[in-house]
């Protein structure tokens, strides 16, 4: 896939989503991987616990998916809805909830009950909106992917152009 514009310059240490493939890669977490709900840590994964990936594909900033025995389930509950992904299969979502079980955040995340060849490791592992909850990468706050679908982590170590922003839906 050609991108219709340059990608962004970029320096040591970081990464053009324009060099990723397409299809998609699936590979492990190298940084330390955080989930929080205000001041609750919902996740804290780090890359010796094989808890983490991050799956890389062309134009978009990597999605982080953090394994479910990670979590404390008592702050989730199956939510609403389902989508497909032309590269790991259907997808159902997950709200995250308080101690009362109201609901706190809304499709904060979806995950894979049954991901298609090469992606079985996501087997409902859970990938969350950096939108709706606070994301950290490596003790970096992680920016949500423009455009609301899409559910891709921005850091400092990775340059776009990214899909989502107005104009991109082609790419």
């Amino acid at each position: 896939m050609a991108s219709p514009r340059t990608p962004d310059v970029f320096g040591p240490g970081q990464e053009s989503v324009w060099d990723y493939p397409r299809p998609p890669r699936l590979e492990a977490s190298r940084h330390r991987v955080r989930i929080l709900v205000g001041d609750i840590v919902i996740a804290d994964v780090r890359p010796s616990d094989g808890a983490a990936w991050r799956v890389l594909e062309t134009s978009h900033p990597p999605t982080y998916y953090v394994a479910r025995p990670a979590f404390d389930e008592a702050w989730l509950r199956p939510g609403q809805g389902r989508s497909w992904c032309e590269w790991k299969g259907q997808a159902s979502y997950t709200d995250v909830v308080g101690p009362g079980g109201e609901v706190l955040v809304e499709q904060a995340a979806w995950s894979y009950a049954d991901p298609t060849p090469g992606f079985e490791a996501l087997t409902d592992a859970l990938a969350f909106y950096p939108g709706k909850v606070h994301c950290e990468v490596g003790g970096e706050l992680v920016r949500p992917q423009a455009g609301g679908f899409y559910g891709g982590w921005i850091t400092d170590e990775v340059v776009g152009p990214f899909k989502g922003e107005p104009g991109t839906m082609g790419w």
